[in-house]
């Protein structure tokens, strides 16, 4: 009777195991729809795809106009995509991450969003930041703004890399996302140093590379959980425990 009540006893705890191997340390569900960005419990809709493809957008925009496609050099049509989609839209889904308890996320996407609000203020009037900057002689931007500029993407350069340490064991995808993302800032801050336009064209270059990373990694979550037949792979880094 004793080796039925052994059988019984370790059939329920393996049952139990597995269960535990299904939760997360906080007794959640060990919920894997997110699948680019590292693994958390969630009780609400995954505001993820939302935070990427907005910022995805921003950079595809901004790229656009940094390269002078279609010979376009005036950048007054993006700044209300930068305002609204790549800034509000990317900071809710940053808020959201904090609620789901995804560190990651709860800090990347508000950045982000600051980048884009940021940005896109230089080139509202009422804000005085490119004024502050034009030659009263030539109506132009003085020297000063390139060195200024370039302050900027070393800030966010620097911001980048950490963002890119810490997506280590997320996915590839999100990895080259943010890797790619750090040099094209590299060129960015070193172009505007130098006022070298084939460097300025070469990083703006690499932002449809970002853009399309961005938008691989949003669309994996966005199709997935069985919304469509369609399964984006980004590639895990990540190894789960047998």
């Amino acid at each position: 009777m004793s080796n039925g009540y052994d059988a019984t006893d370790h059939a329920e705890k393996a049952v139990t195991d597995n269960l535990e191997r299904q939760r997360t340390a906080g007794g959640h569900v060990d919920d894997r729809s997110q699948p680019s960005l590292p693994v958390v419990h969630r009780t609400f809709a995954n505001p993820a795809p939302l935070g990427l493809l907005s910022f995805a957008t921003g950079i595809f925009l901004i790229s656009i106009f940094g390269v002078h496609a279609r010979d376009l050099t005036t950048p007054n049509v993006l700044i209300g995509v930068l305002m609204f989609f790549g800034g509000v839209c990317q900071f809710i889904a940053g808020i959201m991450e904090f609620v789901a308890g995804n560190t990651f996320g709860a800090t990347v996407f508000p950045a982000y969003a600051a980048f884009n609000f940021s940005y896109a203020m230089i080139y509202i009037p009422g804000t005085g930041i490119l004024d502050a900057y034009i030659d009263k002689d030539t109506g132009l931007p003085n020297s000063q703004f390139g060195n200024a500029l370039a302050m900027y993407c070393w800030a966010w350069f620097i911001l980048t890399v950490i963002f890119t340490i810490a997506a280590m064991r997320s996915s590839w995808i999100l990895f080259l996302d943010l890797a790619v993302l750090s040099i094209e800032l590299l060129l960015l801050a070193v172009g505007y140093m130098t006022n070298t336009d084939g460097v300025l064209t070469a990083a703006n270059s690499l932002g449809f590379v970002v853009a399309l990373l961005s938008y691989w990694a949003g669309c994996a979550g966005l199709w997935s959980s069985g919304l469509t037949p369609i399964n984006v792979p980004t590639f895990a880094m990540y190894h789960e425990k047998s």
